[in-house]
């Protein structure tokens, strides 16, 4: 949007006169790895984001081209200044591997369309370098900020006004590949616990939220075979990257000895990689599970073969386009001859479609890694999201649904929780939370059993819990309950 569009928007707003599909919500846009421009504040060196093909090729190239972006001994003992992210890529980069990043302008551009005004906007430029749970509190920060300053603009009273109940601005993040996984991080409670409920919906944009092979290819480059120099300068940047190895794969991705197994710290060892910022990535992600992302919308990109699984021999990495495959119990799909049986899934060229896939809701589109974010495909199905409005129920339907649990439980032993009303599994989401410790969270897998939705839960210890059903027209129901010492129930009162 040029200046003069957005100075008729800014009337109309002030005006009251604002299109009916014009949100009040605050809008984040969150880029990937290498998506913000970095400037470094010691030697006043802008060190990513230049525009230009000559600075690119002098950046891969040169031997000192981007020696700034290695991460000091400061830095990688949690001491973050050096390096300014100065804003969103606003210039087409080239990456070894990662291939071709481009700039965020459309999708900023294409957002400024569905707000009510400029400032509701968040470009959140992060140093896509640094662990991806030190980006996450800074952008739970610069959310809340952001939030709180746009109720008070006097545009967002005025989008109010013609919205399903006149609600106040809620979040909606917009992020692309890494940003879904510091989007994820930034809505545990450890940073801010009323950030998730006042988050309307997430949409994220390739996001590889169980990690690409492509992140290990890139460690294992040169290592004792001939290629190019810029792919070299990747892997001599990205070694000691915490931020690359949180994207490594947290499935099982190894090929072995006739079975498919995680990557180890020693793996990442023989590969060329950190074993300790490894270690700390997968401790980094098992924590993640817990977190749910709020109306969760997933862009993923299919089509492109993509690396899935990888083998090491001899310190080398040798990458597939295909990977393993497993049934409901966890066991893998196997031949007539008992051999793991391997499945080209495909995805965006770097993400492969099942890391990426995670949301009730996937828009799946044929296109490429750097261009999710910019394909017209992919901007018009976030302003389609972006747009969307509350609803006081389906046409000729009730809101909600149905929610029947029992009302005490033992600990140890698995209970079922069943929904009513329900004829499709796509958006709702179920999440067990313990009232003593809130950070003790499940998200519970839905499917049908009987003709109903229904969910398996187990708990550890004995507790008061609360089930929270999330349904796609934005309502959420709730229902305690108790749990008992294992074999020990509650008895009734004497009374």
């Amino acid at each position: 949007m040029d200046q003069d569009q957005q100075l008729r928007v800014t009337a109309a707003a002030m005006a009251g006169d604002l299109p009916d599909h014009v949100t009040q919500d605050a809008v984040v846009i969150v880029p990937g790895i290498m998506g913000s421009e970095l400037f470094d504040t010691r030697t006043n060196k802008h060190l990513w984001g230049l525009e230009g093909i000559s600075w690119l090729r002098r950046a891969w190239t040169s031997p000192q081209g981007l020696e700034g972006l290695r991460m000091t001994d400061e830095e990688l003992a949690g001491k973050h200044t050096r390096i300014k992210a100065t804003g969103l890529l606003k210039h087409s980069a080239w990456t070894p591997y990662l291939a071709g990043q481009e700039p965020y302008t459309e999708l900023v551009e294409t957002v400024e369309t569905s707000v009510a005004h400029r400032a509701a906007i968040l470009e959140f430029a992060y140093d896509w370098r640094l662990p991806i749970a030190a980006n996450a509190r800074l952008l739970a920060a610069a959310a809340r900020e952001h939030l709180t300053s746009w109720r008070l603009h006097p545009a967002h009273d005025t989008a109010r006004r013609h919205r399903v109940d006149e609600r106040e601005a809620r979040l909606v993040f917009v992020a692309h590949s890494m940003g879904g996984l510091v989007t994820r991080a930034a809505l545990g409670d450890q940073y801010d616990s009323d950030l998730q409920d006042d988050t309307r919906g997430v949409i994220t944009l390739g996001t590889p939220f169980h990690g690409a092979v492509k992140a290990a290819v890139i460690l294992n480059t040169g290592r004792g075979t001939p290629v190019p120099l810029p792919h070299r300068r990747l892997r001599a940047i990205c070694a000691d990257m915490p931020g690359l190895h949180d994207l490594l794969p947290q499935y099982k991705s190894l090929r072995g000895n006739g079975d498919v197994r995680h990557l180890t710290p020693s793996d990442i060892t023989s590969i060329g990689g950190n074993p300790e910022l490894a270690r700390a990535a997968a401790v980094f992600h098992h924590g993640q599970r817990r977190i749910s992302l709020p109306d969760h919308r997933s862009v993923v990109g299919i089509n492109q073969p993509t690396w899935q699984n990888l083998t090491i021999r001899d310190g080398q990495v040798e990458a597939h386009l295909d990977g393993a495959r497993t049934h409901g119990d966890g066991t893998y799909l196997r031949d007539h001859n008992k051999n793991v049986k391997f499945f080209h899934v495909h995805g965006d060229g770097t993400v492969y479609k099942e890391s990426a896939a995670i949301a009730p809701a996937v828009t799946p589109l044929p296109l490429h890694h750097g261009d999710i974010a910019k394909a017209r495909t992919a901007l018009d199905a976030v302003t389609e999201i972006i747009r969307e409005d509350g609803h006081m129920g389906p046409p000729l339907g009730e809101a909600g649904c149905g929610l029947t649990t029992p009302d005490l439980v033992e600990a140890g032993r698995p209970w079922r929780i069943t929904l009513g009303g329900v004829d499709s599994l796509a958006g709702i989401t179920c999440r067990l939370t313990n009232l003593e410790d809130p950070k003790d969270q499940q998200e519970l897998a839905l499917s049908w059993e009987d003709g109903h939705a229904t969910a398996h839960a187990r708990v550890t210890a004995p507790s008061l819990y609360r089930i929270s059903i999330r349904t796609p027209d934005g309502f959420t129901i709730t229902e305690l309950v108790m749990a008992d010492e294992p074999g020990l129930p509650l008895r009734e009162s004497e009374d």
